[in-house]
């Protein structure tokens, strides 16, 4: 990959990226000119999320689903020369008679606000939230809405969510707020608690659902992925079922952005970005979402869009894309920033390449084939030391 003009002190950067068959670490320079991929970590298991703690830079949690042990967390000290196993993964109270629900798998992991060390946030399937308070060994039910009666109706059945079964995603903390807390449902719409997960409130207004469904209900809401923009946490970002929304709070009302974005392209996919310093500046992925959904690149031709103004406009980025037969697609937890100048942007396909742009999306190069199905991508810096191989 060539050089660019990146500052060369600046810190080298990790990409964690998680697939259907385990997680490789792809490690850069300074200059994010040469990559190199260490792995596999657990090979053969689903790996649905592996993040690096940024309050220490050398703590890993890995959400993983294995064949002998079910669903559970995994955690390295050391960039994962080792792991252990969470002795109390996520799991759904049982009732007296033993029911309940139980947990097919963690999909999302989001750190804690930096005044709470070691504190972490999980999403299951069915749709869950968890916190740890000890670095990830131990896991409780967090907030009463993992039983709440209206919440419960909300989730639906697993028969009646996405594929690979209904998430509970995109859990944001406000970096101001240790107890302003935002999530997301696939389905079930977006939530939003101010008094440090006590009670959430369904944050839905101007938000579209499918024909001939109650927009009323956050049942018929799918958002697929939220991010809140480092830059200014009052503007939250929205990839949906159906299009691209921007809220700038303290309003409580979705706008349509993705209105702008060409009429042949359409504004459904399933990952959002945003830049970590220009709240104007976001990227998303759109795939084809004709009636019938294929989950692959608009006619075989993919590119990541851009905005500069907030939404207001976009553009394609797609040099050094592949020009037509490329029929991939990009998962909600696929696509990330660093945080160099100019930003990297890394995603990762369905078909198991890692793309890479040092210049903001200008143009791409694929750093990493023939992976298993990608299903996260995790840009990082690991602090000095911490380890690693």
């Amino acid at each position: 990959m060539p050089a660019t003009s990146a500052d060369p002190a600046s810190p080298a950067p990790l990409i964690l990226v998680a697939t259907r068959k385990g997680a490789w670490f792809v490690h850069g320079d300074a200059a994010r000119s040469r990559w190199r991929l260490d792995g596999p970590h657990f090979l053969g298991h689903i790996i649905n999320h592996v993040v690096l703690d940024p309050r220490d830079g050398r703590t890993l949690l890995a959400a993983a689903s294995t064949g002998h042990l079910g669903p559970t967390v995994f955690r390295s000290t050391d960039l994962g020369v080792s792991w252990q196993e969470a002795s109390r993964p996520p799991a759904f109270a049982k009732h007296e008679d033993g029911s309940g629900r139980a947990v097919d798998h963690t999909f999302w992991l989001t750190p804690a606000h930096p005044s709470e060390p070691g504190c972490w946030y999980a999403g299951t399937s069915p749709q869950g939230l968890f916190r740890s308070q000890d670095g990830g060994d131990t896991w409780a039910p967090f907030s009463p809405i993992n039983e709440d009666p209206d919440y419960l109706r909300w989730m639906g059945t697993v028969q009646d969510g996405t594929p690979d079964g209904p998430k509970l995603h995109s859990i944001l903390v406000d970096p101001r707020d240790p107890a302003h807390l935002y999530f997301a449902m696939s389905g079930g719409g977006v939530h939003e608690s101010r008094d440090g997960g006590q009670t959430f409130a369904p944050l839905l207004k101007g938000l579209e659902v499918g024909e001939g469904f109650d927009v009323a209900d956050p049942t018929f809401h799918d958002p697929h992925c939220v991010r809140l923009s480092p830059a200014n946490p009052d503007r939250l970002y929205q990839q949906n079922h159906c299009g691209i929304y921007r809220l700038d709070r303290p309003g409580d009302t979705w706008v349509r952005i993705g209105r702008a974005m060409p009429a042949e392209v359409g504004d459904i996919g399933f990952p959002m970005v945003v830049h970590p310093r220009d709240a104007e500046r976001a990227w998303v992925f759109p795939m084809d979402g004709q009636s019938v959904w294929p989950r692959t690149s608009p006619d075989g031709k993919p590119a990541v869009y851009a905005t500069r103004d907030g939404g207001e406009s976009w553009q394609r980025q797609d040099a050094g894309l592949p020009r037509e037969q490329a029929w991939w697609t990009v998962k909600r937890q696929a696509m990330c920033a660093d945080a160099h100048d100019p930003v990297g942007l890394y995603f990762g396909t369905t078909s198991g390449e890692l793309w890479a742009s040092t210049d903001e999306g200008a143009s791409w190069t694929c750093i990493a084939r023939h992976l298993p199905e990608i299903y996260a991508v995790e840009a990082c810096v690991p602090a000095a030391g911490a380890g690693g191989r």
